[in-house]
């Protein structure tokens, strides 16, 4: 039989934060964890569970251009979008009946594991959007909120993030763990993402989330070791510095090479007519070229851009594992101290109106300015968030306008994707079993080693 095993990805967790989280800390030595690029969350969760890089599972990012659909989609759910042999396949080959919880991490809906639990709003007909989750079994819903309450969604992400959604997290894998009793707990922790990218990992209230977040693991931790279980935390990647915005589409804008449609006096990418756009994921882009023809000329414009490092050609790619169909023909990888826009209008009266909203599924692009409430003005924002909020509990439509455009941009001072340059700012990996003591660890070792500690072959 194996030993029940629990997974932590504590997001953003990184050396320089571990002496402010004693709870964690107790678990062991923390290993430098070597991510895959782009190191974003949904391709290193995708290489933890199938030891492939990208080229191998084909999660090239939190999201790409879908060709065969002519859209740019990011946080999609389904795991049949992820290739690769995953670490419960592997796991029930060498035992039949392994069971397996997926407390949040990423694709997880439609993944062939016992129990999921994964963020779902409401989204009513009149164009409502209430926080809730999605759960697998169905049953398992009513089984949570009944004792946690609802899933509280808006402090997940957005102006609102906070340790209220890594709090309920938390505590529904502990009732998850009592219920169940599953063999694999894989939980996602996302709380360091949010005061690292709005003020920087070196900023007074970093150490105060991850100290805040560190209590609320302590109960997780012990609930685990009363299984008898060992534990694993790991980190996908680590915050850096970061604090200028890179508007590479509006590049492409001005040189004629990105189209847009207008509807209403507003603008919106045109990807099926564009002769190339980028997808932005913070600190890496991926650039979509129509034609073989214009891929140089591409290049070199985006290679002169103040702002990007690197230009990844087909060769570049292969170098990083990145060499897949759904990558764009040319990838960007931005300086240390810049991350990716997606902004494709000119003239800010022109801009559609999820522009400044918290709408992580229509932007065509990563937009980390969500986190703040208007910098411009961020008292207007609030009383126009308070506006919304009182049509919605009127049963009015309504837009919550909160989100900046370039101010918001040049709030950020936190950004990642790009692999790391210091031990000391990179992922991590602790555990609680002293048998295992690597002196570094691959993300594409990951699964692995998981198999391992559950005295399982893969």
């Amino acid at each position: 039989m194996s030993k029940p095993l629990v997974v932590l990805d504590v997001v953003g967790l990184t050396p320089r934060l571990l002496p402010h989280m004693p709870n964690l800390s107790r678990l062991g030595a923390a290993v430098p964890l070597e991510p895959v690029l782009p190191a974003v969350t949904c391709s290193v969760q995708s290489t933890f569970l199938t030891g492939e890089p990208p080229a191998g599972h084909g999660i090239v990012g939190n999201g790409w251009y879908f060709r065969d659909l002519g859209e740019v989609l990011l946080w999609r759910q389904h795991n049949a979008l992820v290739g690769g042999d995953k670490l419960w396949h592997a796991a029930r080959r060498a035992q039949p009946g392994y069971t397996v919880a997926n407390v949040c991490w990423w694709y997880a809906m439609g993944a062939d594991v016992d129990w999921t639990v994964t963020p779902r709003p409401i989204y009513y007909a009149d164009g409502r959007k209430e926080p809730d989750c999605y759960t697998y079994p169905p049953a398992l819903h009513d089984e949570l909120t009944a004792r946690l309450g609802p899933f509280p969604l808006f402090t997940y992400w957005g102006p609102n993030a906070g340790i209220a959604s890594s709090a309920w997290i938390a505590r529904a894998a502990q009732q998850i763990m009592a219920d169940k009793n599953p063999d694999l707990t894989l939980v996602y922790l996302p709380h360091l993402d949010y005061d690292l990218q709005r003020y920087g990992p070196s900023d007074p209230r970093a150490a105060a989330a991850a100290a805040e977040l560190d209590a609320v693991l302590g109960p997780l931790l012990d609930a685990a070791r009363a299984r008898g279980a060992t534990t694993v935390a790991l980190s996908e990647y680590g915050i850096t510095e970061a604090s200028r915005p890179v508007d590479v589409n509006r590049l492409l804008r001005a040189e004629g090479l990105l189209n847009v449609h207008t509807q209403d006096g507003m603008e919106y990418l045109d990807p099926w007519t564009s002769r190339a756009f980028a997808v932005a994921d913070h600190q890496i882009a991926h650039v979509y070229v129509r034609d073989a023809q214009d891929v140089a000329v591409v290049r070199k414009l985006c290679a002169a851009l103040p702002g990007v490092a690197e230009v990844l050609d087909e060769a570049g790619k292969a170098r990083h594992g990145l060499d897949h169909e759904r990558s764009g023909e040319i990838v960007l990888l931005a300086e240390p101290d810049a991350w990716f826009t997606y902004y494709y209008w000119l003239d800010d009266a022109r801009r559609p109106d999820f522009a400044n909203l918290v709408e992580i599924h229509r932007k065509p692009g990563y937009d980390p300015a969500e986190l703040f409430f208007d910098p411009a003005g961020p008292g207007a924002a609030k009383g126009r968030a308070g506006l919304a909020l009182l049509r919605k509990k009127t049963g009015m439509r309504y837009l919550m306008s909160v989100v900046g455009l370039d101010a918001g941009a040049r709030a950020v001072r936190g950004s990642h994707g790009l692999l790391p340059t210091a031990d000391e700012d990179g992922p991590v990996w602790l555990c609680d079993d002293p048998a295992v003591a690597p002196e570094r660890v691959r993300a594409t070792e990951v699964r692995s080693l998981l198999l391992g500690l559950a005295g399982l072959v893969g």
